[in-house]
Parts: structure tokens; C-alpha cells; sequence
């Protein structure tokens, strides 16, 4: 009796993992695709390469960030830090749903940033770059955010 529920068990959490395992080879994919557009883009931002980077985001990112308002985050938020001293990776998600956004698929990227011009008394801030996949099969930023670790 006790050796045919350890195979039932044994059974249904093998069909558990071939269920799930496309799913999260999917979603694999796509964290990886993601990631690497969101590498891209942040080369624009790091470049200084304001415009470029605001035409490189989804239309819903243009449509709730103007242009001029894009350029002034840049020049009062970003600029002020400096060259990007180390980037490191530390979560990216895959998410169908973010808040204040369109329904659709998403990975939630976040990275530990130092840049050259810390304020007194931080050690890093903490990057976070939201690509959304596109229609035509491409990734591209629908939003962007630095924090202090903790916010």
C-alpha cells in the first residue's frame, strides 16, 4: 500500500514538471531575450543618447513620458550620478501584469548599479528596466527607474 502511493506521488510530480517545463523554458527565453534589449537600451541612457533612447522605448512609454520630460529625467536624475562604474544583475522576472501599464508580457529587470558620482553615504542604487515583448516579436523598454536599495 505505502509502495503504491510513493509511486502515485512519483507519477504526478513527474507530470507536474513536463507540464510546467515548456512554460518556464518559455519564460527563459524570453528573460534572456529581455535582458538583452534592456542591455542595448541602457547603452543609449549610459551614452548619453537621450533621444535615441526615448525612440527606442514602446509607444505606451512615449505616450506617458514626452519627449522634453524623458530629457529632463535624464538631466536632473541620471546625468548627475556619472558613468556607470559596475552593473550587476540580481532579478529579472518574467510578469504579465504591472501595475498602471498595458496587459501583456513583461520582464521585470533589476540591476545593483555604481556609479561614479554616489551621494555621501549610498553604495549603489538600484536600476530597474521593464521591457515589454512587442507584437512584431521584439523587446523593448516600457519603463525605466533608479532607487535607493530598500525603496
Amino acid at each position: 500500500m505505502r509502495s503504491s502511493r510513493v509511486v502515485a506521488g512519483a507519477v504526478v510530480a513527474v507530470a507536474c514538471v513536463l507540464l510546467w517545463s515548456p512554460a518556464w523554458a518559455q519564460h527563459e527565453e524570453a528573460e534572456a531575450k529581455a535582458l538583452e534589449a534592456a542591455k542595448a537600451w541602457l547603452a543609449l541612457v549610459d551614452s548619453g543618447k537621450n533621444a535615441e533612447s526615448w525612440y527606442a522605448t514602446t509607444s505606451f512609454f512615449r505616450y506617458t513620458v514626452p519627449r522634453e520630460k524623458w530629457d529632463a529625467r535624464l538631466v536632473n536624475g541620471r546625468r548627475p550620478l556619472g558613468n556607470v562604474k559596475s552593473r550587476t544583475l540580481f532579478e529579472n522576472k518574467y510578469v504579465t501584469d504591472l501595475p498602471d501599464s498595458p496587459i501583456g508580457e513583461y520582464v521585470v529587470i533589476k540591476f545593483r548599479t555604481v556609479f561614479e558620482n554616489m551621494p555621501k553615504g549610498e553604495k549603489e542604487k538600484i536600476e530597474i528596466i521593464a521591457p515589454m515583448l512587442q507584437k512584431d516579436g521584439t523587446w523593448k523598454v516600457s519603463g525605466y527607474s533608479i532607487k535607493q536599495p530598500g525603496q
